[in-house]
């Protein structure tokens, strides 16, 4: 039986977290959910005592002239679009994080520390900056149209600037560290004995990668493809500037609800519907990883 001592030592020490996490996160979170059931204000707002599930409707239909409900796919084009632009960053960070972080694991601890505080340095200044750097570096006649106009490479404007494309380069570049901190924390840890068990067995070297280093990283892959994914799933000031608002994305579709179309329990709704999403794919990683590697 435990010592009702201890237990009280234990709840006064998670006190303050406990009702951190209550202030901060489940009350705005309960007053979203019971905004989204509720129908929008003439000017904005809601009406508090109006029960209503419109806003759940609204994301797959709309009303016509005689009030009927036909199909309306706008807001699923968001969020397909925005899947596949999270998706294709994920992949990407993937691509060249992992290869990154390999190198690094296989570095001395002085030459480690250096890059790991080379990947940081981004940290160091605002993300908003940092999207203002890359809308100079891509607009037309900047830096890198310049230069490739200048290697004979360019034959016009360059054009990527309030496209997809643009979109996608600052997902990339905004959070590839996510993505290489998570796998280098893996397979720092590794014991590296074993891939030398793998060559004395006669593996060759893509073997060794894919049957032993693989399988030891696979948490940390499994964690920086989720720090990657939901932080682009969500994202507002990339899409919006990047972008240029042509191409809405989930996060600026919220922003609207709330501010230009006034109607916040459709917003509420689709902050719902990005958090079960983001909770379902939260279930799936620790299902999965769980027990501990070798278990």
């Amino acid at each position: 039986m435990r010592d009702p001592r201890t237990v009280l030592r234990r709840a006064l020490l998670l006190a303050p977290t406990g009702l951190t996490l209550f202030v901060f996160m489940v009350i705005p979170m309960g007053l979203m959910g019971w905004m989204s059931v509720l129908e929008p204000d003439t000017y904005g707002g809601v009406r508090w005592h109006a029960l209503s599930l419109d806003a759940y409707v609204q994301f797959w239909y709309e009303r016509d002239l005689d009030d009927s409900l036909i199909l309306n796919t706008a807001y699923m084009e968001i969020f397909l679009r925005s899947f596949l632009l999270a998706g294709f960053a994920t992949l990407a960070t993937l691509v060249l994080g992992f290869p990154t972080a390999l190198y690094i694991a296989l570095q001395d601890e002085r030459t480690r520390q250096r890059l790991i505080l080379l990947i940081s340095i981004p940290f160091w200044t605002n993300l908003l900056v940092r999207t203002y750097a890359w809308m100079l570096l891509l607009r037309n006649g900047g830096l890198i149209d310049s230069g490739l106009g200048a290697l004979g490479l360019g034959s016009g404007a360059l054009d990527v600037l309030y496209t997809p494309t643009a979109v996608a380069i600052g997902f990339v570049y905004s959070f590839l560290p996510f993505m290489v901190l998570p796998i280098y924390t893996s397979l720092e840890k590794m014991d590296w004995r074993l891939v030398e068990a793998a060559f004395d067995l006669g593996a060759n070297r893509w073997t060794a990668l894919r049957r032993v280093v693989l399988p030891m990283a696979l948490p940390g892959i499994a964690a920086g493809c989720l720090l990657v994914f939901i932080p682009a799933l969500g994202s507002y000031y990339i899409p919006e500037l990047l972008g240029g608002g042509k191409s809405l994305m989930i996060g600026n579709l919220i922003q609207n609800q709330f501010g230009t179309a006034r109607n916040w329990p459709f917003g509420a709704a689709l902050s719902f519907t990005l958090l079960a999403l983001v909770l379902l794919a939260m279930i799936v990683y620790t299902r999965r990883f769980r027990q501990a590697p070798g278990e």
